[in-house]
């Protein structure tokens, strides 16, 4: 571990220190009173739930806020950062969590285009010559004459990360740096620069939720909530459950359910050599075979992109098939209403505002999707009957802890973890038999996270079958029972869990099989 104050004088990493920050929009105090300060040449994490002020504080840093109050710091002497550019010039940059490359040019055209000074006309045999020049001085190594559109995501993000180094900023600040890394290109990413930070030459702010990445590449930890600061200190001295607690306050955290022993094996779901197209008519998902039995979670790991979303679109009657055939209980299958309901076919997905909830009605009318037609609620074809409805939602409000004012509020005005835990409350009131989920806790607190994943292991006990597609690794080393990896719409690796390990499945998410 690098102590900053044991780091040279003459080393490049420069300190960062917030005082008193402050922003208020409107009535919403969204940061209160933070300090914080990063030591130079120090690997620092910035950790919080949605909704905690993480962003908000580094756009204060970056300039794209101003401050209600408070004060930045650098180098010891305060400074003023009226816009980003005015961060820069102070040695501050930012890599975001998606790429801001222009894909088709190449990696030294977006080097040369990004910095002020760019000449109108480019001398291209003295730009490479210091280009090259400059890469001997960094441990990042990426092709600079091919267009970006052709790199790997993780190719990407190093050259996201050079840029900045390009641009002489020695205080980086990484939002979510490897949500779109396999595991492999993060270690390796995050790695170089945890080895620039013990240099001296970097100091690292990086926001994530990744508990892992944290305890193996960062120093010191600051953790807010609420806009407030509320707890911070050495990575070496605090737990994992330190940690997440400080997140999470006192909130109530679900215990995750056992995973009881399956003794039946009745094959449930079946898909038998699945083609369908993108909306560019080009492949998308390609001889999809699989099966997945009573009380098993079958968990498709895969970076995204791959042909997950559109698999799942398939399978909810969203996307066409081209090619293959859907069986369950050995029957053939169509995902339409009627066969769903009859057997027993239910899920959910990420971003549920947008794919399966209607955002405008309310929360009692979104959960009685499933049995609008059906008595109570419909005692007579085409007649609906608001009491029952609204005592339905009251009951499943009551079951799944679902906060919201009443029955009667708009689904839309609900937090993300509360839109989530109603459309699960519709999706697992009835009994299931099949349960499809595509990353269900995508952008949820951590007491939405533990709950949501306690029941979708409540369901695969009670003998469902799970199909689990899921970008988040950990999800799918916590809950699936056979894993399998989805690489360029094709199923390139499968493995029940007991018999692999992070390191394998990661391997066969960057194609190595």
């Amino acid at each position: 571990m690098s102590v900053a104050q044991d780091i040279a004088p003459t080393q490049r990493a420069i300190s960062v220190e917030t005082i008193g920050m402050s922003k208020v929009f409107g009535s919403l105090n969204a940061l209160d009173d933070v300090s914080i300060k990063v030591a130079p040449g120090s690997f620092h994490a910035l950790l919080g739930e949605n909704g905690a002020g993480k962003s908000t504080l580094v756009k204060c840093m970056m300039g794209f806020y101003q401050p209600s109050s408070g004060a930045l710091v650098v180098n010891e002497s305060e400074v003023s950062v009226p816009n980003p550019r005015a961060a820069h010039a102070h040695g501050i940059g930012m890599v975001y969590q998606h790429f801001t490359l222009v894909p088709s040019l190449t990696a030294a055209e977006n080097l040369v285009i990004a910095r002020a000074d760019t000449p109108t006309i480019i001398d291209w045999k003295k730009e490479r010559k210091a280009l090259g020049a400059f890469l001997e001085t960094t441990p990042f190594k990426v092709p600079l004459e091919v267009p970006v559109s052709s790199l790997s995501a993780g190719e990407k993000q190093k050259l996201e990360i050079l840029k900045q180094l390009y641009l002489d900023q020695r205080f980086l600040i990484l939002d979510e740096p490897t949500s779109v890394l396999i595991p492999d290109e993060a270690d390796e990413v995050l790695g170089l620069l945890r080895g620039m930070t013990e240099a001296g030459e970097l100091t690292i702010l990086m926001i994530t939720h990744k508990f892992r990445e944290v305890t193996a590449y960062a120093d010191d930890v600051t953790v807010l909530r609420r806009g407030r600061l509320v707890g911070s200190g050495r990575v070496k001295d605090l737990s994992v459950e330190d940690m997440s607690r400080m997140m999470i306050g006192e909130t109530e955290i679900r215990e995750s359910a056992a995973r009881t022993e399956q003794t039946q094996k009745k094959l449930k779901l079946e898909l038998a050599g699945l083609f369908a197209e993108d909306d560019e008519e080009l492949p998308a998902i390609e001889a999809i075979s699989l099966k997945i039995h009573e009380g098993e979670i079958f968990g498709i790991a895969g970076v995204s992109g791959n042909g997950q979303s559109e698999l799942i679109e398939v399978l909810s009657g969203q996307r066409l098939l081209k090619d293959g055939r859907i069986f369950v209980d050995k029957k053939p299958y169509e995902p339409e209403r009627g066969q769903m309901d009859m057997f027993k076919v239910f899920g959910f997905s990420e971003e549920p505002l947008k794919n399966v909830a209607v955002p405008r009605m309310s929360v009692a009318e979104n959960m009685a999707f499933r049995t609008f037609d059906k008595a109570p609620i419909s005692p007579f074809r085409g007649w609906l009957s608001p009491p029952p409805m609204r005592k339905q939602a009251r009951e499943l409000i009551a079951a799944y802890r679902v906060k919201t004012p009443s029955t009667e509020e708009p689904i839309e005005n609900l937090s993300g973890g509360n839109v989530q835990r109603a459309i699960l409350a519709r999706e697992l009131s009835g009994e299931v038999d099949i349960l499809i989920v595509a990353n269900p806790c995508f952008g949820l607190d951590f007491a939405s996270v533990a709950e949501i994943r306690a029941q979708i292991m409540e369901q695969r006990n009670k003998g469902a079958a799970v199909l689990l597609v899921s970008e988040d690794l950990d999800e799918i080393l916590e809950l699936a029972d056979t894993v399998a990896v989805m690489s360029e719409g094709r199923i390139t690796y499968q493995s029940p869990m007991a018999e692999t390990d992070r390191a394998t499945i990661g391997h066969a998410m960057a194609g190595h099989h």
